[in-house]
This record gives structure tokens, C-alpha cells and sequence, in this order.
């Protein structure tokens, strides 16, 4: 017997859905192809109805066509067919064909339809299956008893009865327990009213994410009650009225109304408030609200109150456009206790040093003018229709920090710039035409300045403009110039004030013009490289300098500089000009030896490359140039080889050096992974390099300390890195770096370095001397409990704890500068974290917090959240949670 329900085929035994689905599907595709066939016509004859089409002349066009097209020998050609969409719009819904089956089908045409046994209905992402099903045509409606089963695009609920208009999915469901697809909830609800296909409201709800056991008595670690339960799939949201959250048997009291998210997309509302302890700060709660402005837009505010210093108000902004994206924010702070906090005790402190006569009443420190902190951080970057200037492409970065106050630094170590000292304001236009490429910029620095630990502040470029220009293999030669201009600018700072340096203070503004031009010709084989190189670094620079600094010409007894008479007690600054001109020759040369090894039971393609680096640069005075942004180098095994013993632009140092070095690497001939690397150079001077920075001294050594490195990769689970840097004369290391890291599998991650730097004097104290760990590790395996592999962000199952850390010692100060120390637990629905993190602020001075925070996953969280500072601290760390795709209804497919 068959039956028109709204124009599909209701049928009394029918094969599997899925197979009829395939079937359709097929149908599709091949009638598809049959139609781009030329001469061949797939249209169903005149007068044939839409029973027919989905019934049996479907099976004779699925056979024609696909006959016909294998007999032209025309290509299948697929296409997407709309029934596998994942969101099916409202206007499609209505022209979907609905599919009844049953044991025993009954009713009138064209008015009703009873289906009992096994009866299922279904239309689109919607599936009802229950023992009686009574189906009304002209209201669309559908009325189920026993054992009801609806499945709505993934989302379950079952009950014993329903009502349900299939197009618009208004209706209502009695005593019904559900579960939704994209955070795997569920609950029970005494009645669920369906008012769309996106909004339902659920009466005396209950809500979870903790996984149904099966056995009496069963309560989930979290459950959340509410009088009310609205959900919302297409806002995303859930919003609960009158609720409760019980969690371990206990229960919070009434609240109102709370929301949260249905899934990981995001939505507009109140976020989990955050709870803290901090030796700076006091207490700490904040509440911070999300604004979901738009998919390319949303916005951040979080008020935070601190017991001991006020009301903090943070504001964060992210925008992303096709041609420019960025993100703002604004901290402010009306009224900060602790600025006074700060004054008092410094100005208690000076007054019992003005009565012991350790200091003079015009020392003293005034009070500050405001209490007001603040703090705007800005980033921006911007695309330019590139081909209407001629350019090949053509951007502009924006950058800003800046602060109120030189303690904002230690005050607020959770802003983005975190304890940083030297805030760049950064703004340049970027452009590549072919060969050339260049800038436009201005950088200004804000230096925040600690009196028990100044800071020289770096020099302010307004503004530098540079053009550069590299062609390679012309005619087998590679050349390139680079071009730069550039204005020096800094504050003046006098002396005894914090960052005061006489260098940079007698040498304050100054402009440079630089070029740097160079030709090579390398010659390359399989097995060899030898690359001749001529570089000319030439620079112009008009500055100020002292009148001291001067020449001083004498016409007729008085002393002149500069056509100005000559006063030996002025500091007055003059202008004036230099510039140098200084070639470089270098020749770097190498073999590359290979052959097949096998170590410790494994076959590697083992390499050994020596290599020779000379390089001859004449002397050229350059103590009276200004050096504005000129350091020596780190001597490592990336800069052992290369012409200048400077960075920056400043210093070219004269060279007559050879550089020696060989390196031998391990490599897996199946995926060409580098196993090991292990190298060791040394430079070899033929004469005194006699350039310096200012104060600074000529080198004499004729050999350089020597350069050991090794890097280990055995397997993807461990590695270890080393860099020792020896003094053949002292027979000591300078300077040592060792690292080694072993991650053998997820959430099991140890990493150790040990950091020495020898003092650059017997007398000096700049040395360092550290040690460093981390880890994240789960303490179940100390029992025996290993755990699951669930896939990343998944965590390894419920009931596990896990240690979480990194400490940085001192041993040369004998004391612990930074750390983070905590647990983490995992209860398969909820998480527990409590971490405590040391920040130093200072060279006494340190910041301590506590953070603690439960997370009831795919509902929401309270405390303070510590995963910026795990991610930070913590090398290789792996959140227990992380974002998801979400699940295609298809996964839940009844």
C-alpha cells in the first residue's frame, strides 16, 4: 500500500534509510551526468507524478542514464547533493520529502496518516521514531506515543510523548531526557516546548556534561537545575532562570539567571567571573563581559576590583577586515591606593635619611601629581591596493604601548607588554617592487626607569627610510644594496638621574646615511661551495658634538670652533659631519663528505662538512663617529661566520681573520630528519682588531675561544641542545648553555637548561649563572594508571591528576627569580587547577599570586584562570580542554 503524505512516497515496507538515501543519491549524480550528455534526455514524461519519481521509474533513470552515459563513454560527473548539508535554510524545509514507515500503515489521503510498531517519520535533519505515530497533513502536525525518539540535526530526546509541526519544529515534549551533539549535555526536563527549529525551553531542567553511568544511584559530579531552561543553537547560548549548580553535593543558592555557551563558537554575555589572591593587588575579582559585535568583530570588558588598590576597567577590541586587521586596548584606572602606598613609604624612608644627613632637603621626592594609571596598547596592520601605485605590494604596520607612569610595569604584569621596560611605538609603510623592497618607519621608545635598576635608553628613529635590492644568479652573480637613512633622537637625561650614559648623552641627535653594496659569485656542486664576496659599507653622519671634541683654531690669541670663540667651561653642543668608506673581501668555502653509518642499531647517511671562512677588512678610524644602535656580537656558531664583529651600522670592524670549523651530521636516509648535528669552530686572527665601542678595547687575541655545539633529535620524544664557549688559555668555559627536553607523549612533557656566562671581569658581577625546568606531567603514572590516548585537547580521562611547573634559580644569587608551581585535576566533565606564580618585579621585589579555578567543561568556569601563565612558562604545554570543529550532525545519524 502507498500513500501521499504532502507529495512524498509513504510506503508500507521500504529498504533501509540509509540505503535509500544512497539510493537518491546515485539518482542524483547520474541523472546529472546523463544530462550533459548530448542527444540523451532525462526528463521524466509528461504526466508522470512525483510518487513515481521517487518510486520505481527512479530505479529505471538511474539505469538508463547510467547505461547511456557508459555507452557515449562520457565522464561521471558528481555533485554535491543538498540532503548532506549540515544546516538545511527554512525555506528548503517545507519542499523536503517526508519518509514514513511501520509495521502498519492506516489513514485517509491527503488528511492523515497512523502508523504503528517500529514507526518512523522523517524529513530532513529531522527523525521521529516511536510505537504510534499519527501524522495530520494540512496542519503539518505530528502526534507520537511509546518510546519516543526524536533526533533534530544530532540532538536527541526521547519520552513517552510528543507533539511536533515538522516544518516550523513548534510543539512540546512531556518527561523527556535529551542530550545536545555539540558539548555532549544532557539532562531531563518535566517538558520541553519547541518554538523553532533553534529555540526550545525546557520546564524544571536539569543539565550536565558529565557521561551517563549506567547503575543505580548515579548523580554527576556537576548538575546545573533551573525553573527554565532556554536554548538557543543559532545564538549559541543557553540561559538558565531560578538555577542552582550543585558540584559534589554542594549546592550554591538561587541564582536568577545565568548564561552559557551551547558550544565552542562564541557568543555575547557575561563571561566566568575570575577570583585571585596577589601580594600587590589583595583580592582580586573580575567580571568580564563579552560582545560578540559581529564574525569580524568582537570586543572585551573586564572590570576588575582589587582590595588593596581599587577598581581596574579593562577594555580590549579585535577587528579583522580583508584588508586590515588589529586589536586596541585601554586599561584605566581612576584612583590607585597604591601610588600613595608608595609615596609614603619613599618619603618616610628620605626623611630619616635627611635627619642622618645621608642626603639634602632639594632630594627630595615630591608627591605625585596624579593617582590615574593607564595603559594603551594598539596593533594594526593595513593592505594597500599595491597595483594602482605601480608596486607589487604596499602595507603599513602600526604599533603602539604606552603607560602612565615609570611603575606601571611592576604594578600590572598581566598587560600585554607584561614586564617589559622599553615600550615600542612603531609605525612603517612597507613596499616590494621586483628586485626592491623598503620602508618608511618612526620608532619611539617609552623607558620606564627604576631607580634600583636603570636602564640606557635606546635612541628614537624619526625618521628611518631604507631601500633595498638583491638579485640573485645574474649572470651568476649575486648582488644586493641596501640603503638607509635614519635620524637619531633622545631624551635628555642629566646626570645622576636614572639611564644617564655619558656616550649617548654627548653624542643626543644625529642623522645617518648609509649604504652597503656587495657582489658575489658563489661556485656550488653536489659536494663543494666556494663564494668570493666584495661588500663597501660606506655611512655620512651629521651630529652634535661637544666643542671640546673639536679641533680648536687660534687667529690672533683667541680660540676658535666652529667660527664660534672657544669657552672651555661650556658644554654647548656643535653641529658637524663625518662619514667612513670600508671594503670588505671574505671567501667562505666548504665540503660536504657523506657516507652510510649505523649507530646503536640504526641506519643513519652520516655527513662531514668542513668549512673555511676568511675575511679581510682594512682599519679605518672610527672613535670620533657616534654609535647609536651598534653592539658587539653574541659569539655563537650564527655569527662566527660572518664579516663584522658589530651589529647595527655604526662600527665596521677592521678583520684579518680566518675562521675554521667542521661539522658532522646524522640524517635518516628514509624521511631525511636530522638526528644530530654536532659542530666546532674557531676564528683565527692574523692581526689586532683595533675598532672598538666607545670604551671598549682592541683585541689582541690571535685565536678566539673555541665553539662546541651539539644538537640531538634521537627521536621526536627527546632532544638536547648544547653550546659551550672555551677558553683554551684559562682552560675554562666563558659561557655554557645546555638544554634537553623528553615528551614521549601527550601531557607528558620535561624540559632542563642550565645557563653560565662568565663575568666580563675577575671583579665583575654581570655574570650569570641559572637553572631552569618545567613540566607537565600526570602523577597517575606513578601508580601504574597510564591513561588514555582520547586525541589532542582531549585530555587522558577522568580521574587524573597532573603536576604543572617551571622554577628559574639563581645559583649565582642564590635565590628563585621566576616560577609557577600547581596541579592540575581531571574529572572528565570538570577540571581543577590551582597554580601559584612568582613574578620578579625588581632586584628585591617580587610579585606572588595564587590562582585557583574549577572548570565544569561545556558549561563554564569560576576562579582565576591560570593558562596564560602555564602557556607562557611552561614549554610544549597542553591545555586538558582545547576548542574543537564541531561535530557534524551525520555522527548522530538515526
Amino acid at each position: 500500500m502507498s500513500r501521499r503524505v504532502r507529495g512524498a512516497a509513504v510506503r508500507r515496507s521500504s529498504p533501509p534509510l540509509p540505503l535509500a538515501l544512497l539510493s537518491l543519491a546515485l539518482m542524483h549524480a547520474h541523472g546529472a551526468s546523463a544530462q550533459t550528455v548530448p542527444g540523451v534526455s532525462a526528463q521524466p514524461a509528461a504526466g508522470a507524478s512525483s510518487q513515481t519519481a521517487v518510486g520505481a521509474s527512479s530505479q529505471t533513470a538511474v539505469g538508463a542514464s547510467s547505461q547511456t552515459a557508459v555507452g557515449v563513454d562520457a565522464p561521471l560527473t558528481l555533485k554535491r547533493t543538498p540532503l548532506l548539508t549540515e544546516v538545511v535554510p527554512p525555506a528548503e524545509r517545507g519542499q523536503l520529502p517526508s519518509l514514513v514507515t511501520g509495521d502498519r500503515i492506516s489513514g485517509r489521503p491527503d488528511l492523515d496518516t497512523v502508523v504503528e510498531g517500529n514507526a518512523t517519520l522523517r524529513r530532513g535533519p529531522v527523525s521521529i521514531t516511536a510505537d504510534r505515530l499519527e501524522y495530520y497533513q494540512p496542519d503539518d502536525l505530528a502526534k507520537a506515543t511509546g518510546n519516543v525518539r526524536v533526533n533534530q540535526a544530532g540532538n536527541v530526546y526521547e519520552g513517552p510523548e510528543l507533539q511536533l509541526k515538522l516544518e516550523t519544529f513548534e510543539g512540546f515534549f512531556n518527561n523527556v531526557r535529551y542530550q545536545f551533539l555539540a558539548n555532549e549535555a544532557h539532562g531531563e526536563a518535566q517538558r520541553i516546548d519547541f518554538v523553532d527549529a533553534n529555540v526550545s525551553v525546557a520546564r524544571q531542567a536539569t543539565y550536565t556534561t558529565c557521561r551517563r553511568e549506567d547503575f543505580p544511584g548515579w548523580m554527576p559530579a556537576w548538575l546545573l537545575t533551573a525553573t527554565t531552561l532556554t536554548t538557543d543553537t543559532e545564538e549559541n547560548e543557553g540561559v538558565a532562570k531560578n538555577a542552582r549548580l550543585s558540584f559534589m553535593g554542594i549546592t550554591t543558592p538561587p541564582i536568577p539567571s545565568v548564561s552559557f555557551p551551547l558550544s565552542n563558537d562564541r557568543k555575547s554575555g557575561l563571561l566566568p567571573p575570575t577570583v585571585g589572591i596577589d601580594n600587590t593587588n589583595g583580592i582580586e575579582i573580575a567580571q568580564p563581559y563579552y560582545w560578540n559585535i559581529a564574525p569580524n568583530r568582537d570586543a572585551t570588558i573586564t572590570p576588575t576590583l582589587m582590595s588593596k588598590r581599587g577598581l581596574n576597567l579593562s577594555n580590549e577590541f579585535r577587528y579583522l577586515e580583508k584588508e586590515y586587521n588589529g586589536t586596541v586596548r585601554l586599561d584605566l584606572m581612576g584612583s590607585d591606593r597604591l601610588v600613595g602606598q608608595r609615596y609614603n613609604e619613599l618619603r618616610t624612608s628620605q626623611l630619616q635619611q635627611l635627619a642622618n644627613g645621608e642626603i639634602q632637603a632639594k632630594d627630595l621626592t615630591s608627591a605625585p601629581s596624579s593617582s590615574k594609571r593607564w595603559g594603551l596598547w594598539l596593533t594594526h596592520h593595513q593592505d594597500f591596493d599595491a597595483k594602482a601605485f605601480g608596486l607589487d605590494s604596499l602595507s603599513a604596520n602600526i604599533a603602539i604601548n604606552r603607560v602612565s607612569d615609570n611603575d606601571y610595569w611592576r604594578d600590572f604584569t598581566r598587560t600585554p607588554s607584561l614586564a617589559q621596560r622599553q615600550l615600542p611605538n612603531d609605525a612603517s609603510l612597507n613596499w616590494s617592487k621586483g628586485d626592491w623592497n623598503g620602508m618608511v618607519r618612526t620608532l619611539k621608545y617609552q623607558n620606564l626607569q627604576y631607580n634600583l635598576s636603570p636602564i640606557v635608553p635606546a635612541y628614537d628613529r624619526m625618521p628611518q627610510i631604507t631601500a633595498n635590492y638583491n638579485k640573485y644568479d645574474w649572470h651568476g652573480f649575486d648582488v644586493s644594496l641596501n640603503l638607509d637613512y635614519t635620524r637619531f633622537r633622545v631624551n635628555t637625561i642629566l646626570s645622576g638621574q636614572p639611564g644617564f650614559d655619558f656616550n649617548q648623552q654627548s653624542q643626543p641627535d644625529g642623522d645617518r646615511a648609509s649604504a652597503i653594496a656587495s657582489i658575489s659569485r658563489p661556485f656550488i656542486t653536489p659536494s663543494s661551495f666556494v663564494i668570493p664576496k666584495l661588500m663597501l659599507n660606506t655611512a655620512s653622519y651629521n651630529y652634535y658634538v661637544p666643542q671640546a671634541n673639536l679641533p680648536v683654531l687660534n687667529v690672533n690669541g683667541t680660540q676658535y670652533i666652529g667660527g664660534i670663540p672657544y669657552n672651555p667651561a661650556s658644554l654647548y653642543f656643535l653641529p658637524t659631519s663625518s662619514n667612513r668608506t670600508v671594503p670588505t673581501f671574505s671567501l667562505d668555502s666548504g665540503l660536504i663528505f657523506e657516507r652510510d653509518a649505523n649507530y646503536f642499531g640504526r641506519a643513519f647517511r652520516q655527513t662531514l662538512e668542513p668549512r673555511a671562512y676568511y675575511v679581510y677588512t682594512p682599519y679605518r678610524n672610527q672613535s670620533m663617529l657616534p654609535n647609536y644602535d651598534s653592539a658587539a656580537n653574541d659569539f655563537s656558531f650564527a655569527t662566527i661566520y660572518t664579516e663584522n664583529a658589530f651589529s647595527g651600522g655604526d662600527r665596521v670592524s677592521d678583520t684579518n681573520a680566518l675562521t675554521l670549523g667542521v661539522t658532522s651530521r646524522l640524517i635518516d636516509p628514509a624521511t631525511g630528519v636530522e638526528a644530530a648535528r654536532f659542530g666546532i669552530a674557531q676564528r683565527l686572527r692574523f692581526a689586532d682588531q683595533k675598532v672598538t665601542l666607545p670604551g671598549g678595547t682592541p683585541v689582541t687575541d690571535r685565536a678566539s675561544d673555541l665553539l662546541l655545539g651539539a644538537q640531538i633529535n634521537w627521536t621526536p620524544k627527546w632532544s638536547l641542545d648544547t653550546v659551550v664557549q672555551y677558553n683554551p688559555d684559562t682552560r675554562k668555559s666563558e659561557r655554557s648553555a645546555v638544554s634537553a627536553r623528553y615528551n614521549p607523549e601527550p601531557y607528558h612533557n620535561l624540559s632542563a637548561a642550565f645557563r653560565y656566562q662568565a663575568p666580563s671581569t675577575p671583579t665583575a658581577t654581570d655574570g650569570n649563572k641559572s637553572f631552569d625546568v618545567g613540566w607537565q606531567w600526570p602523577i597517575n603514572d606513578l601508580w601504574g594508571d597510564k591513561g588514555k590516548n582520547l586525541g589532542p585537547g582531549k585530555g587522558q580521562g577522568g580521574g587524573r591528576w597532573y603536576a604543572v611547573g617551571r622554577l628559574n634559580y639563581s645559583l649565582q644569587d642564590k635565590k628563585l627569580t621566576d616560577g609557577v608551581l600547581g596541579f592540575e585535576y581531571d574529572g572528565c566533565c570538570w577540571i581543577g587547577r590551582v597554580v601559584l606564580q612568582r613574578i620578579t618585579t625588581g632586584l628585591v621585589t617580587a610579585n606572588t599570586r595564587i590562582m585557583f579555578q574549577l572548570e565544569f567543561v561545556g558549561f563554564s568556569s569560576i576562579g582565576s584562570s591560570p593558562m596564560q601563565a602555564l602557556r607562557q612558562n611552561i614549554q610544549r604545554y597542553e591545555p586538558l580542554r582545547q576548542p574543537g570543529e564541531a561535530p557534524s550532525r551525520f555522527t548522530n545519524y538515526d
